[in-house]
């Protein structure tokens, strides 16, 4: 019997939809809940012009935008009843984005844009994308015509090949993961699971920006119509809800045979990516600020509850970039560097904290203040990170 029609035979269930919260009292207490997380939101400067955006439940409006070239900021309103994210794309890239907005917040988001056409995401991935226009200015001609410094030469060569590495370590992880899932090995398949996902989140700062590959390899079922029944739910939270809700590897062979050809795809796109000087302190200053935003603050392994344990393979990748950035930055802002030192430390220290004799609990067993502090740690990291590429002159 072949693995298509061993998976045929049992389908998952069906979430259950959250309770309604009732009650004056309950009422009263999320409003206020809601206007604290929104002033915390909605914090981060802004530069220049706001363009606002509102996201409603099946296309942005406006859905065609244009702008002036250089950094610009959005207001991003989510008008819908679904949590949502907001991405700028250059073709499969990601260029900027804003991910756990949730219903009728707002969240702001400055990019450094150059000239050309963008499309925008809008809600759900299943929506009609918006369009963005950056037209050319002088000022981002000025600051395009600085020469890169040849001191990131080696840093960009070196975190090159750790993206190499790890590529190779994820296709194999996750090709043992596959393996165990088509042999009906249940307890095997989840003993493998969190080896699989090692990887992956060590390099997520860099393959968060491929969107095609990062909606096959961890779309998220909040962000999809049907969420846990859509067809468009697949990769790791697609075997991790067989292996930790669903509790089978029942239909779980095919999905397991397309992540490892996903992962694989990843790999080499890895090898082919260009890195700019600039994108090491980006992509993990948006990295910590997405994890502080949601992962550290309510969790994104919703099925197996390893959310600590992620967040640690995170910063790892996180530290990695730093450490890479470091020779230089100490040179140009020895006061800088220290601060990503103590920040980087600190939020070691935070996840640390929670680790017992047989590794992280659940992210169930966080209570809500810790959840706070875990997420301010990850916060004033992606603040300290932000400072960097200031520091050294690349804007």
């Amino acid at each position: 019997m072949s693995a298509s029609e061993k998976s045929a035979h049992k389908a998952p269930s069906s979430a259950l939809m959250r309770l309604a919260a009732t009650g004056a009292g309950v009422l009263m207490i999320a409003a206020a809940g809601a206007f604290y997380y929104a002033s915390r939101m909605t914090q981060p400067q802004t530069v220049g012009k706001v363009y606002r955006v509102e996201v409603g439940a099946r296309a942005c409006e406006p859905n065609a935008i244009t702008v002036a070239a250089g950094r610009n900021t959005f207001e991003i309103h989510n008008a819908s009843d679904r949590p949502v994210e907001w991405e700028i794309l250059s073709g499969v890239m990601v260029v900027a984005e804003r991910e756990n907005i949730p219903p009728g917040f707002r969240q702001t988001l400055t990019a450094n844009l150059a000239p050309g056409s963008y499309e925008i995401t809008c809600g759900l991935l299943s929506n009609p994308r918006g369009t963005l226009t950056v037209t050319p200015s002088e000022a981002y001609a000025a600051a395009a015509a600085r020469p890169t410094l040849k001191a990131f030469i080696g840093p960009l060569s070196e975190y090159k090949v750790y993206l190499a590495m790890q590529g190779s370590a994820l296709v194999s992880s996750v090709t043992a993961l596959a393996e165990a899932i088509e042999t009906g090995d249940l307890e095997q398949a989840r003993s493998l699971y969190q080896a699989a996902r090692t990887p992956h989140n060590r390099i997520e700062a860099v393959t968060d920006r491929i969107s095609d590959l990062k909606n096959a390899i961890d779309p998220v079922a909040d962000y999809l119509e049907k969420r846990e029944e859509d067809p468009a739910f697949t990769g790791f939270h697609r075997i991790e809800y067989g292996l930790f809700s669903a509790g089978s590897t029942d239909g779980l062979a095919p999905v397991a045979e397309k992540l490892v050809a996903d992962v694989t795809a990843l790999k080499q796109r890895l090898r082919e990516m260009k890195l700019g000087p600039e994108d090491l302190a980006n992509s993990a200053a948006n990295l910590a600020t997405r994890l502080a935003e949601g992962p550290a603050s309510h969790g994104a392994s919703r099925y197996a509850g390893t959310d600590l344990a992620e967040l640690s393979d995170n910063l790892d990748g996180l530290a990695k970039m730093a450490g890479l950035l470091k020779p230089v930055l100490s040179e140009a802002a020895p006061d800088v560097a220290r601060d990503v030192d103590e920040k980087l430390s600190a939020t070691r220290t935070a996840l640390d904290a929670f680790k017992g004799a047989d590794g992280f609990p659940t992210f169930d067993k966080v209570d809500e203040a810790a959840r706070k502090a875990l997420a301010k740690s990850f916060e004033d990291l992606a603040t300290a990170l932000l400072r960097i590429n200031q520091a050294v002159g690349l804007g």
